[in-house]
């Protein structure tokens, strides 16, 4: 299936049924009054967030979505029925735009979430509803009022944990298909990923998360080399970034220290706040240097020339070293993020600790006979009584 994540489209609310004048005619009853009924309301469109979905290939080639106008009111008080509604069905992290100002009008973060695209338009009035006890025999009646009619730009960006980043051809693919069931295209050529790839990882019977897989990223994509920055805007909701470096090249010309360079120097020119977030360095293929002594010295001159401060791991995605330690750590990572945070006890309900001191009981009152009401006396003549302000609507 083709993979799309930007779209544009055009939404259309159904239009009002038009309001009704009739009267009632009937045998011995000539002036039965006013019976025409309301117009009903068109159909609404209605964007719903489906975790099924992963692409927006549907929208692609089916641009034009129509509500249905509400039926016109008729005679004998029937009122029109409303048009039927459309539910555009989409992948959950898609951003939907209005196509002329780029106003965000809303996000689908989570399964089953609906919103109001375009409303449908009200109903108009038959003349019954303008009857009245001066007005026994209205003929007036509304038209129904117009839906609305929306350009929308649909942006999809993937739900993920974790991001692998990295130069064409430098495992990412094979790292993702080592630690879940993800089965992406692999081959020894650059650019073999050509969409972004997700896989579902599994640590325990109720522990995952998700990894999402990026063409790769080459020096000087921000002017369009490669694939450019098309696909990094799946990245942006992540936690945590896996920057894959190829430690053992086999192009002696080729520095993986410049490589992990250029990689930052991209990133900073797309988004500043992906270039900030939190990156792992994991050097891939160590499975090349069998000697352990200079994988070591590989890894210490890598981690050296880059003066890399955060977490470094060393695997072989292809043998499945060293993957079980990544995932793991990954794991509480991001179970840390998500972990909802601890709300602060209420301190009226903390109960005294049983190490502080008791309070003595202090003495009861002494019971008091109640007074009964007094009566109400008259002013007296030195006293002014009370006269309400004529103004004032409560003692009028």
């Amino acid at each position: 299936m083709k993979f799309v994540d930007e779209v544009t489209i055009d939404v259309a609310a159904g239009n009002g049924g038009a309001g009704c004048a009739s009267f009632r005619r009937e045998k011995f009853i000539p002036f039965g009054g006013p019976d025409g009924g309301n117009g009903g309301r068109g159909g609404h469109v209605y964007a719903l967030g489906d975790r099924n979905l992963n692409t927006l290939v549907d929208f692609r080639y089916t641009r034009r979505h129509e509500a249905r106008n509400g039926e016109a009111g008729r005679g004998s008080d029937q009122f029109g029925a409303a048009g039927e509604d459309v539910v555009l069905r989409m992948p959950v992290g898609t951003i939907i735009r209005d196509a002329e100002t780029e106003e965000i009008i809303a996000e689908l973060l989570e399964h089953g979430e609906k919103i109001v695209l375009a409303k449908g338009g009200d109903g108009g009035f038959g003349n019954l509803h303008f009857k009245s006890s001066t007005n026994r025999a209205p003929r007036q009646k509304t038209p129904g009022w117009p839906g609305e009619i929306k350009a929308l730009k649909l942006e999809l960006r993937v739900l993920a944990d974790v991001g692998l980043l990295g130069m064409p051809n430098a495992g990412k693919s094979t790292l993702i298909t080592a630690i879940s069931n993800a089965r992406p295209k692999i081959a020894d050529y650059p650019f073999t990923t050509l969409h972004p790839n997700l896989g579902v990882v599994r640590v325990g019977p109720s522990q995952s998360f998700v990894v999402a897989d990026v063409p790769g990223l080459i020096e000087g994509a921000s002017e369009g080399a490669g694939l450019g920055h098309l696909f990094l805007r799946h990245l942006q909701r992540t936690r945590v970034l896996l920057h894959l470096v190829d430690a053992v090249p086999f192009d002696e010309n080729v520095d993986p220290v410049a490589e992990v360079r250029a990689i930052a120097r991209e990133l900073k020119k797309y988004d500043k706040a992906l270039y900030e977030k939190p990156r792992w360095l994991v050097l891939n293929k160590l499975d090349m240097l069998p000697d352990p002594v200079e994988r070591k010295a590989r890894v210490k001159d890598i981690v050296r020339r880059l003066r890399w401060k955060g977490p470094v791991f060393e695997l072989s995605a292809l043998t499945r070293e060293g993957c079980d330690p990544l995932v793991h750590a990954l794991y509480d990572h991001v179970s840390k993020l998500n972990a909802p945070p601890i709300e602060a006890p209420d301190v009226r309900f903390i109960e005294e600790s049983a190490e502080s001191a008791p309070v003595e009981a202090a003495a009861p009152a002494p019971r008091r006979r109640a007074k009964a009401p007094s009566k109400p006396t008259a002013p007296k003549d030195d006293e002014a009584a009370y006269v309400p302000d004529s103004d004032d609507p409560r003692f009028r």
